[in-house]
C-alpha cells in the first residue's frame, strides 16, 4: 500500500506539473515559440545525458545504439515528440491553450485508433461508444467554426504515431529520452547559436528588466525531465487504469488556466464539445476499469 500511495502521488505530481506548464510558458514572453523549442531540445537532452550518466554505465547507454533499425525509431520518435512538443508550446504563447486541451483529451482515443490500425488490437464496445462520443465533439466545432481544429488534431495525432512507434521500445524512461534529443541537439546547438549572434534570439528579445527570463528558460530541460521521472515511477507502482484516469487531471487543469487566468475565449458551443468528449471519456475509463478488473480476478484465479 505504501508503494501503492507513493506511486498514486508521483502520478498526480506528474499531471499537476503538465496541467500547470501553460503559465511558465507565458512567463517566457517575449521569447519567440521557435526559440522557446530549440533550447528545450537542447536543455532536455543535456538533462537527460546527465541523469544517464549518473545511473547507467557508457556502455549501458551506447549498446542499444548499435542497432541501425532502433537507432532509426529512436530518431523517428524525437522528431515525432519534437513535432508535438512544438505544436503545444507555439499553441500556449499564441493563446490557444483550449484548443490543446482538446488534442489532450481525445489522445488516449486517438491511440486507440492506431492501436486498432497498426497492431489489430480489439476495439471493445467501451471504446466505440467513446470514440463515437470523441468524433462527435470534434464535429460539433468543426460545424459550427467551419474549421478543423488543426491544433488539437496536431497534438492528438502526432503523440499517437509516437506511441505506436515506441510500442515496442522497452527502455528506461532516461534513456529513451535521451535518444529521442541527442541526435537533434547539434542542429538545437547550431541554431541557437546563430539566432543568439544574430541578435534574433532570447537575450536580444529581453529588456534589462527581463533578463530573469532567460534564467526561466534555462531551466525547461528540468522542467520537461522531472515530471517524466515522476511519471515513470508512477507507471511502476500502480496499474494503468489508475494511471491513465489520473492523466485526465492535465488538461482539465489547464482548460481552467485557459477560461479564467488567460481569459482565453470559451463559447456555450465549445462547453457542449467538451461535454460530449467527456462523456466519451467516461465510456472509455469506465471500459478500462472493467478490463483492469476482469485481468486482476483471471490473475488471480490461475
Amino acid at each position: 500500500m505504501k508503494s501503492y500511495r507513493e506511486g498514486l502521488a508521483s502520478a498526480i505530481i506528474c499531471s499537476v506539473w503538465w496541467g500547470i506548464m501553460p503559465i511558465y510558458w507565458q512567463w517566457l514572453r517575449p521569447i519567440d515559440s521557435s526559440v522557446i523549442i530549440f533550447y528545450r531540445i537542447l536543455l532536455v537532452a543535456v538533462v537527460s545525458l546527465i541523469a544517464a550518466l549518473f545511473t547507467y554505465s557508457l556502455k549501458e547507454i551506447l549498446e542499444p545504439l548499435k542497432d541501425k533499425k532502433l537507432l532509426l525509431k529512436y530518431i523517428l520518435a524525437g522528431i515525432l515528440i519534437t513535432t508535438n512538443w512544438s505544436i503545444y508550446i507555439w499553441a500556449v504563447n499564441a493563446e490557444f491553450v483550449i484548443q490543446t486541451c482538446i488534442g489532450y483529451y481525445i489522445e488516449p482515443l486517438m491511440v486507440c485508433i492506431f492501436g486498432v490500425i497498426l497492431f489489430k488490437e480489439e476495439l471493445t464496445v467501451y471504446k466505440k461508444t467513446a470514440l463515437a462520443f470523441a468524433l462527435l465533439g470534434v464535429a460539433v466545432i468543426i460545424i459550427y467554426f467551419r474549421q478543423v481544429p488543426m491544433i488539437a488534431l496536431g497534438i492528438a495525432v502526432t503523440f499517437s504515431i509516437y506511441a505506436a512507434l515506441k510500442k515496442n521500445l522497452n527502455r528506461p524512461p532516461i534513456l529513451s529520452i535521451l535518444y529521442e534529443t541527442v541526435f537533434l541537439a547539434p542542429f538545437a546547438i547550431a541554431i541557437i547559436v546563430y539566432i543568439e549572434a544574430s541578435g534574433q534570439g532570447a537575450i536580444a528579445s529581453l529588456e534589462s528588466g527581463e533578463l530573469y527570463k532567460y534564467g526561466l528558460l534555462m531551466l525547461c530541460g528540468l522542467f520537461t525531465a522531472f515530471p517524466l521521472g515522476m511519471f515513470a515511477n508512477a507507471a511502476n507502482k500502480i496499474n494503468m487504469f489508475a494511471l491513465g484516469l489520473t492523466e485526465y487531471i492535465s488538461p482539465t487543469l489547464s482548460l481552467i488556466i485557459g477560461i479564467f487566468l488567460f481569459q482565453e475565449p470559451f463559447e456555450k458551443i465549445q462547453l457542449v464539445a467538451f461535454a460530449i468528449i467527456w462523456v466519451g471519456l467516461i465510456f472509455f475509463s469506465y471500459g478500462e476499469f472493467k478490463y483492469y478488473k476482469l485481468s486482476k480476478e483471471t490473475l488471480n484465479e490461475g
